[in-house]
C-alpha cells in the first residue's frame, strides 16, 4: 500500500503584514510573533483569535528584540542568553493566549544563528524541554537545532523553505545574496513538491542535496503571500500531499 504523503504548511504572522486573514485558511499552522522583532500584545491576540477561528495549530515565534532590522541581524549572543530571550518570550505569548499554543518555531537571524550554532542548540532545546516538554519545534532541516531536539527526544518538525534557495551543505542562502529568494511561484511550487516526494532539494550550484520536509514555510511579508499560498495549497492537493498540522 502507498503510503500518504502528508505536509504541514506554516507561516510568520502577527508581523504587519497585513495579510494574516487571508492566509489563515491556507494554511496548517501559524508561527505568531511575540513582540521582539514585530507585533505586541494586541497584535498576538488578533492573530490567535483568528488562527483559532480557522481551526489553525498556533506556535509562538520568537526573534531578536530588533525591529529596526525585523531580527534579521545577527547578533553575539551567549547560549545562556539565546535560551533565555526564547524563554521569555515563549512565556510572553503563553501568557496572553492562555497557553493554548503547539509548537515554537524561531525568527530570523536567530533561528540561523541557532541553526548553525551547536552550543546556542543545545542550550535552547534544554530550555523548551524543561519548561514546555509538550511543545513541537519547528527546526531547519539537518540543522544542529534539529539534532540537538532529536538528541532530548523532543517533538521536532523538519522545516523547509517554499521560497529559499539553498546551498550545497543544506542550509539556506544568505539574504544578502541576490539569488536567496525564489521569485518565480512556480518554480518554488516545484521546489516544494520535489523536497517531499523525492526527499532532495536542487542547491544554487546544481547539486542535489538530501533533505526531509515535515513543515513547509511560507512567507507572510511576500510579494504575494495570498496568491502563493493558494497556488501552493491547490498544487499539492492535486499531488495527493495531504495538507494537515503537525501532530505531536
Amino acid at each position: 500500500m502507498t503510503k500518504t504523503m502528508r505536509i504541514n504548511l506554516n507561516c510568520d504572522l502577527g508581523e504587519g503584514a497585513g495579510h494574516d486573514a487571508e492566509l489563515m485558511p491556507l494554511i496548517t499552522s501559524a508561527n505568531i510573533a511575540c513582540g521582539a522583532h514585530a507585533g505586541g500584545e494586541a497584535t498576538m491576540l488578533e492573530t490567535y483569535r483568528l488562527a483559532t477561528m480557522h481551526e489553525v495549530s498556533v506556535g509562538a515565534h520568537p526573534g531578536f528584540a530588533d525591529r529596526a532590522n525585523f531580527g534579521r541581524l545577527e547578533q553575539q549572543i551567549s547560549p545562556a542568553d539565546a535560551a533565555e530571550l526564547v524563554r521569555s518570550q515563549v512565556a510572553f505569548f503563553s501568557n496572553i493566549t492562555g497557553g493554548r499554543l503547539r509548537h515554537v518555531k524561531l525568527h530570523g537571524a536567530l533561528y540561523n544563528q541557532v541553526s548553525r550554532e551547536a552550543p546556542l542548540a543545545v542550550a535552547v532545546v534544554d530550555e523548551l524541554c524543561r519548561v514546555w516538554p509538550g511543545l513541537t519545534l519547528f527546526a531547519l532541516a539537518g540543522s544542529e537545532l534539529l539534532r540537538a531536539a532529536r538528541a532530548r527526544r523532543m517533538s521536532v518538525a523538519s522545516e523547509v523553505f517554499a521560497d529559499r534557495t539553498y546551498q550545497r551543505d543544506g542550509s539556506l542562502t544568505p539574504r544578502s545574496r541576490p539569488d536567496a529568494l525564489i521569485r518565480d511561484e512556480h518554480a518554488a511550487v516545484a521546489q516544494v513538491l520535489r523536497m517531499i516526494r523525492e526527499g532532495v532539494v536542487r542547491a544554487t550550484d546544481g547539486t542535489d542535496v538530501p533533505i526531509v520536509a515535515d513543515t513547509v514555510c511560507l512567507h507572510g511579508d511576500g510579494p504575494n503571500p495570498v496568491g502563493f499560498a493558494s497556488l501552493l495549497h491547490t498544487e499539492l492537493k492535486a499531488a495527493g500531499i495531504e495538507v494537515r498540522a503537525v501532530s505531536t
